[in-house]
């Protein structure tokens, strides 16, 4: 088996029609009521039932316009959180500037340039989850789901762009120290920053990790690091209020560096999506839930990526040279079923098929292509 992705290969589209690509370009449409005699990947008897009774209680469609729905479902809740938390960024920014300007406190207006980027950081985001309901077209043939990578790019550069005025403004008033005022003002601004922060964070990590979102995941990890520099800006605000005058700049410099680790975290998890990581333990549940289904004699290649919030999977597995075309394509029907099944968040899944060595051995059939793979 050399993980080739040429010969016969099933194109599966969690979809009404199953678009099945072979040799003459023919495609065929069926149902996936599994009226036919498709090999049934969990098996047979007491496995099989089980399943049966799973599609009972909690009924499931593979239909194109089901992929969509879910799709646009993911999309919708994630436009939900980042209005929601607009809102909220968005009046603590407002009640934090206020205290800035009354305060002249730097270590709170840190904050607040901060509390204003990752509202602001719901735009560019926002802009994704709406490209990402467009429809696949011929130009764009996997769907805009990678604008959401885009976004995540345009938050880390939000990130690092705070980061790099917090750092400015807290140096500066270490040169040019000065007075801050109406300390209690401040204290409760910094409060007010934690909790709607951190409640902000909570919200956007959660929804993110449910709808396989890696940049609003990173825009919750934006906020919680938000949060605890509000608290950094409560114990300036206490240092102040003790006479340390440099307590103020100095939290503002804690700030910046807090700020510049989740710009690195933020980093590592949209260059990961970028690079088409996956986590290892989905690879290893995709080959799993392929050996499980009847006929397959041997799994070779197995790919994820990550389209927006979706997954996508290529795979090649081995079955019984004797088999009829028909056959073969059940096999590969019933091993796209297994995977869409065992891998969280597959919405499509192409399965190459590949033949057992037949007796005797012959020639590779896979010769024709070996130039270009060592190309």
């Amino acid at each position: 088996m050399d993980g080739s992705e040429h010969g016969h290969e099933h194109h599966g589209e969690r979809g009404h029609g199953h678009g099945h690509g072979h040799h003459d370009g023919h495609q065929h449409e069926h149902g996936h009521e599994h009226p036919h005699p498709h090999p049934h990947p969990h098996g047979s008897g007491p496995s099989r039932l089980r399943h049966r009774l799973g599609h009972l209680f909690r009924p499931h469609s593979h239909d194109a316009g089901d992929r969509v729905d879910s799709a646009m479902e993911a999309s919708a809740e994630g436009m939900r959180t980042l209005w929601r938390s607009l809102v909220i960024l968005g009046a603590t920014a407002v009640l934090q500037a206020v205290v800035v300007v009354v305060s002249g406190s730097v270590a709170l207006l840190g904050d607040t340039v901060h509390n204003t980027a990752d509202a602001l950081t719901a735009i560019p985001l926002g802009i994704a989850f709406v490209l990402g309901r467009r429809a696949a077209n011929r130009r764009y043939t996997y769907g805009y789901g990678r604008a959401e990578d885009l976004a995540g790019i345009a938050i880390v550069l939000t990130v690092a762009a705070s980061c790099a005025l917090a750092a400015y403004e807290a140096v500066d008033r270490l040169l040019d120290p000065r007075t801050v005022t109406h300390l209690w003002a401040v204290a409760a601004a910094a409060l007010v920053g934690f909790v709607g922060n951190e409640w902000v964070a909570r919200y956007r990590i959660r929804t993110g990790r449910r709808i396989g979102s890696a940049a609003l995941v990173a825009d919750g990890l934006h906020a919680r690091t938000d949060g605890f520099t509000s608290l950094a800006v409560l114990l300036g605000a206490g240092g102040a209020a003790l006479g340390w005058r440099a307590a103020d700049p100095v939290v503002g410099l804690l700030i910046t560096a807090g700020i510049a680790l989740v710009l690195k975290d933020a980093a590592r998890e949209v260059y990961r999506r970028l690079m088409d990581s996956v986590d290892p333990e989905l690879v290893a549940t995709a080959e799993r839930a392929l050996r499980g289904v009847d006929g397959v004699l041997g799994v070779g290649q197995i790919r994820l990526r990550w389209i927006g919030h979706v997954l996508r999977a290529e795979a090649d597995i081995v079955v019984d040279p004797f088999q009829t075309v028909v056959q073969a394509h059940a096999v590969a029907v019933a091993a796209e079923h297994a995977l869409i099944h065992a891998v969280p968040r597959l919405t499509a899944a192409t399965v190459h098929t590949d033949h057992a060595p037949l007796p005797p051995v012959t020639a590779d059939p896979h010769a024709v292509l070996a130039h270009h793979a060592a190309a």
